[in-house]
């Protein structure tokens, strides 16, 4: 029961053959027995959830229906806010931090008749493909506790893949949604970007929409995918006085029907042997079911120029709360750089001290990729690539400048993995995560599926389909 979809569950409630409270008190014993092992629900609600869940139940038995989630327990991102829990992102800085309101996505999933056990770990500044912090420790992979589930949404993922929760919202700057998703074995959407407003995830209030962060929805199936989309979407109060979200739905109805391209390996950002042949074996898959497949199709720009754009841009984003001492020192650093250093370092200082003349310059850059990306959509109706360049690896808790990542015996930066995240994200696309089985390891691998904008409801359903044929969701071994 407790890995069953959000779908399944929902429909199992409404037809009265589990109650909502049943359901909620069946996850508390699990997390209550098998969490420690994990740390993936850090902030507790549980009595809360249970007067929550015998309301739920007495709404029905009167003939009184919420909405597709019905009675439906779930758990939720730290970075959300939930009215009188801490709202930190692993920062101590922001404890005590207590929402007197319920943020706008938790809003909504409680209008669709969710309510909440509690919230999920993620790193500090939800910025790391780990999740952990001073505040709330480590959280570990349920496939392999010695290893991640990924960052920042890795509680989220973890708690999912382990049974804790019957849905979970994430965010995405990175591949905070996607990257925990893979590592993990489940189902992960990053939005187009600004379809789910970000309002309530934030640690002060009134901030305006980001350029590249999203929120979305991370699920054990795909069609929990779509039925969270539905909800979490659509414009904010003032903006819903003059428009409305209307997403094209897919005309595709059989996988023999779509166009798509494999992307499976890329010279400046290599990934895994594994993760590749998994990419191509998904392209032969489709092939063999009739659909017209490339292994070579690309869009029309620069890899390299896309990365740098994609870093100046986030690097300008994330260092925006320096000091003006800080960026003093950063700005010293760029005005020595050689003009074809794209080292790590050099990227972060150009993004530090970029003006706002020159943002606009790097945003133009950023719509001629756009334009690309949507002249290639126009020929295919689906790319296929890798989220991250291996299965999830060990703990690292050290300097993350000083952190590598061995890939087939090889050592690479940290952060030079990002690219597979960055190349969708920098475009403002929608992408949804699907697992495709194990490796040789035993752990999860997970791959892309990426459309052109607003094209959300396509790769899910994509995402469906494939599902299908090569498998979904499996529940971790020791967590079953």
């Amino acid at each position: 029961m407790h890995h069953l979809s959000a779908s399944e569950l929902s429909k199992k409630i409404k037809a009265k053959e589990i109650t909502s409270t049943e359901l909620t008190k069946l996850y508390i014993d699990r997390i209550e027995k098998y969490d420690d092992a994990i740390n993936s629900v850090i902030v507790r609600i549980f009595d809360k959830a249970l007067e929550d869940a015998e309301k739920a139940d007495i709404a029905l038995a009167k003939g009184d229906y919420w909405g597709p989630l019905h009675g439906l327990p779930m758990t939720i991102k730290e970075s959300y806010k939930i009215k009188d829990t801490d709202t930190t992102w692993g920062n101590e800085s922001f404890k005590g931090n207590l929402a007197d309101e319920d943020g706008l996505a938790v809003q909504r999933l409680k209008k669709a008749g969710a309510h909440f056990l509690g919230k999920t770990n993620v790193p500090l500044d939800l910025s790391d493909f780990q999740s952990y912090n001073k505040i709330y420790g480590t959280t570990n992979n349920p496939w392999d506790i010695t290893k991640t589930p990924g960052g920042s949404s890795g509680g989220s993922a973890a708690a999912l893949a382990a049974g804790f929760t019957g849905l979970e919202a994430g965010s995405d700057i990175g591949g905070s949604i996607r990257n925990p998703a893979h590592y993990c074995g489940i189902y992960g959407h990053k939005p187009t970007h600004g379809i789910i407003p970000s309002a309530g995830h934030e640690l002060i209030p009134n901030v305006p929409e980001p350029d590249l962060s999203v929120c979305g929805p991370m699920a054990r199936s795909a069609e929990d995918l779509r039925m969270a989309l539905d909800i979490m979407a659509g414009p904010k109060e003032r903006e819903a006085t003059g428009w409305k979200l209307d997403l094209p739905e897919t005309k595709l109805k059989e996988l023999k029907e779509f166009r798509v391209a494999i992307w499976s390996n890329e010279e400046m950002a290599p990934v895994s042997s594994e993760i590749a042949d998994r990419a191509t074996m998904i392209g032969n898959t489709l092939d063999d079911l009739g659909a017209t497949v490339s292994f070579n199709a690309r869009p029309a720009f620069d890899s390299m120029h896309q990365e740098i754009v994609y870093q100046t841009l986030l690097q300008s984003l994330l260092t925006v709360s320096m000091a003006d001492d800080e960026v003093k020192v950063i700005q010293n650093i760029v005005d020595n750089l050689k003009p074809n250093d794209f080292s790590a370092e050099a990227l972060i200082a150009r993004g530090t001290v970029l003006s706002h003349r020159n943002w606009l310059r790097t945003n133009y850059q950023r719509e001629q990729i756009k334009i690309a990306w949507q002249k290639f959509f126009e020929e295919w109706d689906i790319l296929i690539c890798p989220q991250q360049a291996t299965t999830a690896f060990s703990h690292d808790q050290g300097r993350i400048s000083e952190r590598k990542l061995i890939v087939d015996g090889k050592e690479q930066p940290y952060f030079q993995q990002i690219f597979w995240a960055g190349l969708i994200i920098n475009a403002h696309l929608p992408s949804t995560v699907f697992p495709t089985g194990l490796s040789g390891e035993g752990l999860p691998i997970g791959l892309q599926a990426v459309s052109g904008h607003y094209q959300d409801k396509k790769t899910i359903e994509f995402s469906r389909l494939l599902a299908k044929e090569i498998g979904g969701f499996t529940p971790p071994k020791d967590f079953i």
